[in-house]
């Protein structure tokens, strides 16, 4: 499914306006059900649809496999019903989360081991892996409409996705990563948008040992990495670039 349609507008400049056409994003419901039990309501750009639904259940650990393109049913109307199957009850009963555009976790006080990794990336390098990231962002370039995600090895981009939610878009990154069997170490993650508590979180449950965004972190996302040993980074803007947590990565 196509992820924007074209609409019929009315665009004004100044005080004239006429008629011309847009590309907007479409938005769809998702709804994720496990085992036969509905898990997941979400509303998503209805793209990459497997990557997204592994990098949600392997992140919040509902599963521990990866789950195979091959075993999703799949049906797509007026919302998308996604239908997976596991071994055992991986659903305890009346456990349901719904995401619209925000964040969602399934467990509190989550702890993460130590971030080991000994990646360095020098600033010359982030600027020009952010640079391309930027310029693989095509529909938001279209719709004003997407948030966009990408993991690097520091030299090329490895995986990259965008949704009109920003977690969707880390969520569909990890998953094609985990899909494709690419290791998360010595990789960082780009983000188009701030910086919260949840993109850091998702981030520390794979280790991931640096994440940088054109955007600003909030406190609880540096405390976060901090505690973690991930290096944060926002502002990557032209020549500049702050440093929240953990600076030795970045020389």
């Amino acid at each position: 499914m196509d992820p924007y349609i074209k609409r019929k507008i009315i665009k004004y400049q100044g005080a004239s306006g006429k008629e011309t056409e847009d590309s907007v994003a479409v938005e769809k419901k998702l709804r994720l059900f496990l085992n036969g039990k509905e898990l997941i309501t979400l509303h998503c750009t209805p793209s990459m649809i497997p990557e997204l639904i592994n990098g949600i259940l392997l992140t919040e650990k509902i599963v521990s496999d990866k789950i195979s393109p091959d075993s999703i049913t799949l049906k797509i109307n007026e919302e998308i019903n996604i239908h997976v199957s596991v071994a055992g009850d991986a659903v305890p009963e009346g456990m349901h989360f719904t995401r619209c555009l925000a964040g969602f976790t399934f467990s509190q006080g989550k702890t993460f081991r130590k971030i080991e990794d000994n990646f360095v990336l020098a600033p010359e390098n982030l600027r020009a892996i952010f640079q391309g990231f930027h310029q693989r962002s095509e529909l938001f370039r279209l719709t004003g409409c997407f948030h966009s995600a990408a993991l690097s090895d520091g030299r090329s981009i490895l995986a990259f996705a965008e949704d009109i939610g920003r977690h969707n878009a880390v969520d569909k990154v990890t998953g094609y990563a985990l899909l494709n069997d690419i290791s998360f170490r010595g990789k960082l993650m780009l983000v188009s948008c701030r910086i919260s508590s949840e993109i850091v979180s998702k981030c520390a449950r794979w280790e991931i040992p640096v994440i940088a965004s054109r955007a600003a972190a909030t406190d609880l996302a540096v405390e976060i990495a901090e505690a973690a040993g991930m290096t944060l980074i926002g502002f990557v803007r032209g020549e500049n670039l702050n440093v929240y947590s953990n600076p030795q990565r970045i020389a």
